[in-house]
């Protein structure tokens, strides 16, 4: 006589363990889900660095006219705003793969501190875009003095 197992046979192994196979069944479902969809990932890119002074944002936007990139300070955040225009083959040319960004993006970043609006500077070199923020006068920090007696 046959009988049926509602188990296969790694179940009734002796070191089974049921948040093992949870872990084998989330590790092949986000297998299938990297697999059908990209990661998304924050665009563009960047590095941020702050000082007693001002605080460093730099973005990764190669390809942009600097015309296009629109920076806004509200407060203590940052908004960067973009956008890259699809380019166009030429008669009798197809793309084979298509892997840069294009359209708009915007990335937000908020600073630990207010910052002087009159005093932000940004430049673009080589497809890196700085953003320079310096510190709102009433949020540096002040040495004091410590008198002797």
């Amino acid at each position: 006589m046959l009988t049926r197992t509602m188990f296969p046979a790694t179940y009734r192994a002796r070191n089974w363990s049921p948040f093992e196979e949870l872990r084998q069944i989330q590790a092949e479902m986000d297998r299938l889900f990297n697999q059908s969809f990209p990661r998304m990932v924050d665009y563009p890119p960047i590095n941020i660095w702050s000082n007693d002074e001002e605080v460093v944002i730099q973005a990764e936007v190669p390809g942009y006219n600097p015309a296009d990139i629109d920076i806004s300070v509200v407060q203590n955040t940052l908004t960067l705003r973009g956008e890259r225009k699809p380019e166009q083959p030429k008669d009798g040319e197809t793309y084979h793969r298509r892997e840069r960004h294009v359209g708009p993006f915007v990335r937000t970043v908020e600073v630990p501190f207010e910052v002087d609006s009159d005093k932000i500077e940004a430049e673009y070199a080589a497809g890196i875009l700085t953003v320079r923020l310096p510190r709102a006068e009433a949020h540096k920090p002040k040495k004091i003095a410590v008198k002797a007696s």
